[in-house]
């Protein structure tokens, strides 16, 4: 998989070893995003998502407190700093580094989880910051990117703002159109992005 970024197991694989504590926490953020609340999560609804029995679930956590503080730790990683901490990227030129990002972002749904969290960040301090946290890093590492092509200041900060809210929403808001189409797109919008 391109560039270090996560992959799912397919549900029949699930059955056939134990399941990993990355699954129990994919499987989180896949009942969330699906259910629309945080209420949703539960130990016997994910086992049963899972297909294994719920005793499992003590293997990788003590309750279902640790368990959400885990979901609100691997979506960070997993989606944000996936990302930014990507060493193959940041060799990249700077516009170039912007358009793998996009098609990253695009190419393993990375934004299809956003929606999910701050919804629940709006009633949860633990999720707030874990939002805040995932912006900056975004945030930082955008404008940093644009920095290097010139950017400064308000200019930095509203084009790396429209870059991370963009992505983050996108799958979420058009919905309708293909991922071929707006991944066609990607270079269009960086440069009228990176245009002066």
């Amino acid at each position: 998989m391109a560039m270090g970024t996560r992959r799912r197991s397919p549900p029949e694989a699930n059955r056939k070893r134990g399941v990993t504590k990355g699954e129990w926490l994919e499987a989180g953020l896949l009942t969330l995003r699906d259910g629309g609340s945080v209420a949703e999560i539960t130990i016997q609804g994910l086992a049963r998502s899972l297909g294994i029995a719920k005793a499992g679930f003590y293997w990788h956590f003590k309750d279902r407190r640790e368990l959400l503080e885990d979901i609100l730790d691997h979506w960070t990683h997993e989606i944000t700093e996936v990302v930014t901490d990507n060493v193959l990227l940041r060799e990249l030129d700077p516009r170039s580094r912007l358009i793998a990002a996009a098609e990253m972002i695009l190419d393993h749904d990375l934004g299809e989880f956003d929606l999910a969290i701050r919804q629940w960040a709006l009633r949860n301090e633990a999720a707030a910051r874990a939002v805040r946290k995932a912006d900056k890093l975004r945030l930082d590492f955008i404008r940093g990117t644009l920095e290097e092509l010139g950017f400064e200041g308000d200019e930095a900060e509203m084009r790396a703002m429209v870059f991370v809210g963009y992505n983050a929403s996108e799958s979420s808001m058009f919905p309708g159109v293909s991922r071929k189409r707006r991944r066609s797109l990607i270079a269009s919008r960086i440069e009228m992005l990176t245009r002066r």
